[in-house]
């Protein structure tokens, strides 16, 4: 029987990282298919999360497709604008990284809390990420789908049937994604390229 992580384009466990760089289309592959998960919810509040993963996700990609040879890898692509006044893909990123981050903190938080509900492990995430780049009018948005997180045990069946399948595919695809934030979030940091984004 196949999961959820069996019907992916791309698993982020799949991500190819050559001397500590992102291949960029490995990265926007996973990444489409991470944007599925929220589907899985079953709510349209996430409409407007997957709305904005997928608006940056086309941000990096129009870059790729106009630039392939200095955007290979994610690091390359963001040295590459830095040397311009347009940083359109290097915000996306960015932003795209802080969703990313959040996605991974609810899953974690999911994993490692198996007596709290979706509601309070995604309540919780979205605390200790989004929450601090949103203002006054975003984040009544995102507590409705916070809100309206499935419970955990209907979540999981929509993982996939297998139980034990899901939970060894979820701890290596999850592992993948903290390892990739990080890295990102790393050298975001290491150059201060996220200033003024």
């Amino acid at each position: 029987m196949s999961t959820f992580f069996d019907e992916m384009q791309k698993s982020f466990a799949d991500v190819k990282i050559t001397d500590g760089k992102i291949d960029t289309s490995d990265f926007l592959q996973a990444s489409e298919s991470l944007v599925k998960l929220f589907d899985l919810l079953g709510s349209t509040a996430f409409v407007v999360v997957q709305n904005d993963m997928n608006g940056n996700i086309a941000k990096i990609r129009k870059k790729l497709l106009e630039d392939p040879a200095n955007a290979s890898t994610l690091q390359d692509l963001v040295l590459t604008e830095s040397k311009t006044k347009t940083k359109t893909a290097t915000q996306g990123l960015l932003w795209l990284s802080r969703g990313l981050q959040f996605t991974a903190q609810a899953m974690r938080e999911t994993i490692d809390q198996p007596d709290k509900e979706l509601t309070a492990t995604f309540t919780d995430a979205y605390g200790k990420t989004l929450s601090k780049y949103h203002g006054m009018f975003v984040k009544p948005v995102f507590k409705l789908a916070m809100q309206a997180c499935p419970y955990r045990k209907d979540f999981f069946a929509k993982l996939g049937a297998d139980q034990t399948k899901v939970a060894e595919q979820l701890k290596a695809w999850l592992e993948a994604l903290e390892k990739i934030v990080k890295i990102i979030f790393d050298f975001f940091a290491s150059g201060n390229y996220g200033k003024g984004l």
